[in-house]
C-alpha cells in the first residue's frame, strides 16, 4: 500500500451529538499517546499492519498539528531497530512520551530478547521527529510478566514517575537523566501497587470477564492496563483500560501519587470494534480532548486500530463526566 506522509486534515463526525475527529492516514494508529509542546500536539502511536490478526507491530508513528483540524502525518519515527536488545520487527507495543530540559524521552514496551517478555525501553531525541537512540542499550525496566503501557509524568517539583502494567500495575521515581531509576525508590526501584488494586474503593469493582486473566481463584479489580497519569492543581488523575476483555476506560484520583486512589467511575464505556481501548485525555488550546483507539475503520477487527478523539468538558474540579462513544462511522 503506497504511504502519503503530507499534511492531512482530520475527520470530524456528528453522531448522537458527539463530534468525533480522526487523523486521516492510510495506517492503523493504536495506543495514542498525545503531548502538548507549545503550540504544537504530537500523537505518538503504535502501528498495527495491514493484514494482522494478532498484535503485529513492527514500529512507532507520531502525527502532529496546531489546530485539531490539519494535522501532519510524520509517518514511521523510530523501529524495534532502535534496541539492539529488542525483538525485531514486531511487538512494538504502546509508548508515551516527554519533554524535558530541551530534550525528548519516549518509554515503549518492547520484547525483552533475555527474558522473552516486553519490558520498557527508553529513547532520547532533540526533537519528535527523531532520529532516535537507545541511551542505555539495555531495557530501562527488564522484562516480566504483564511490563507493558509506560505512561511518564513530572511532578511540580521536579519529581518524574513511570508507570506501566497489564493485569497488574507498578511505578518508579525517574532520576533527573530520565534514563535511569532510583533504586533506592521501593523494592528495587519498583512499586508494585497490587494492594491497592486489590481494593474495590480504589479501582472499582471486581471482575472476571475472560478466565485466561487469572487463576479462577483468583479476584481483581477493575484495572486492567494502560495507565495514564498526570495531575490538575493538588489532584492525581490515573485513567486506565478496565473491566476485562473487552475493555473500557475509567479513572481513580489521589491527593498522593503514592495513592490511596479513590475510584471515580467509567469515563467511557466498550470501544466499538476492538476489544481494547488505549489513550488518555490531554488539554489543549483551551480545550479537553480524549484520545483513544477502535476498531471502526477496520470493520471490526481488534488487532487493526485507529486513533479517535472526542472533546469533552470537564467538571469544575476536573473530574470526568461519562463521555458516549460514537458506534460507527
Amino acid at each position: 500500500m503506497k504511504r502519503t506522509f503530507l499534511l492531512t486534515v482530520s475527520v470530524m463526525l456528528t453522531i448522537a451529538g458527539q463530534a468525533q475527529m480522526r487523523i486521516e492516514t492510510d495506517s492503523y494508529t493504536p495506543d495514542p499517546a498525545p503531548v502538548v509542546s507549545g503550540k504544537t500536539l504530537y500523537v505518538f502511536t503504535g502501528h498495527d499492519m495491514d493484514t494482522a490478526t494478532y498484535f503485529r507491530m513492527p514500529d512507532w508513528q507520531l502525527f502532529s498539528t496546531r489546530d485539531m483540524k490539519h494535522w501532519k502525518n510524520h509517518g514511521v519515527v523510530m523501529t524495534t531497530a532502535t534496541f539492539q536488545w529488542a525483538r525485531q520487527g514486531d511487538n512494538a507495543w504502546a509508548s508515551q512520551a516527554i519533554e524535558r530540559n530541551g530534550k525528548w524521552y519516549w518509554y515503549v514496551a518492547a520484547e525483552d530478547n533475555t527474558n522473552h517478555l516486553h519490558g520498557i525501553g527508553v529513547a532520547v531525541a532533540d526533537r519528535p521527529e527523531g532520529p532516535w537512540t537507545d541511551p542505555i542499550g539495555k531495557p530501562l525496566i527488564p522484562g516480566n510478566w504483564g511490563y507493558i503501557d509506560p505512561t511518564v509524568f513530572i511532578d511540580d517539583d521536579g519529581q518524574a514517575y513511570l508507570f506501566w502494567g497489564n493485569n497488574g500495575c507498578w511505578y518508579a521515581k525517574l532520576n533527573e537523566d530520565m534514563i535511569s531509576i532510583d533504586t533506592s525508590f521501593a523494592n528495587q526501584g519498583i512499586c508494585d501497587m497490587r494492594s491497592m488494586l486489590d481494593d474495590e474503593a480504589q479501582f472499582g469493582p471486581r471482575v472476571m470477564k475472560q478466565d485466561y486473566q487469572y487463576n479462577k481463584k483468583m479476584l481483581k479489580t477493575n484495572f486492567e492496563e494502560a495507565p495514564w497519569i498526570y495531575k490538575i492543581g493538588d489532584t492525581y488523575f490515573l485513567e486506565y483500560a478496565a473491566g476485562g476483555v473487552p475493555e473500557h476506560w475509567a479513572y481513580s484520583t489521589a491527593k498522593s501519587i503514592h495513592g490511596p486512589w479513590h475510584y471515580e467511575g467509567r469515563i467511557t464505556d466498550e470501544a466499538p470494534g476492538s476489544f481494547t481501548i488505549h489513550g488518555g485525555t490531554i488539554r489543549f488550546r483551551g480545550k479537553n480532548y480524549l484520545f483513544y483507539h477502535d476498531g471502526i475503520p477496520s470493520g471490526g477487527n481488534g488487532f487493526r486500530r485507529s486513533t479517535a478523539i472526542l472533546k469533552f468538558k470537564r467538571q469544575k474540579d476536573g473530574r470526568i463526566p461519562k463521555i458516549t462513544l460514537p458506534q460507527n462511522k
